[in-house]
């Protein structure tokens, strides 16, 4: 869901910007912050839905402990927005449950 946004950055001429996607909308946002901070000044109040309830759950710490903004980035699940810096044509989508890592690969096992 995306509502009015609680959250500004000032706007200064000359400033640049990028455009990424959030859910199918459009948000054009600073180039240089955070996926979290993008999301939070484009007026997105939930970024994921719990594993146990599907309960709406947002950033919480903004600096990857609390691991309550995971997203889905570029097609890659579980990213920690909080940690990833905007760019340019960036698909974003809300993540809902657990993500699904069947397809990634971890080393030597078989």
């Amino acid at each position: 869901m995306i509502t009015d946004a609680m959250f500004s950055i000032p706007r200064s001429d000359g400033g640049d910007f990028v455009s990424i996607t959030f859910d199918g909308t459009v948000l054009q946002v600073p180039a240089g912050i955070t996926v979290a901070a993008a999301l939070l000044v484009g007026g997105v109040r939930d970024f994921r839905a719990s594993i146990v309830g599907a309960v709406p759950r947002a950033p919480y710490c903004m600096m990857g402990v609390c691991f309550e903004c995971l997203v889905e980035i570029d097609g890659v699940p579980a990213r920690q927005s909080c940690l990833i810096p905007v760019s340019d044509g960036m698909v974003v989508r809300r993540q809902i449950g657990a993500a699904h890592l069947d397809d990634l690969s971890f080393g030597d096992e078989p």
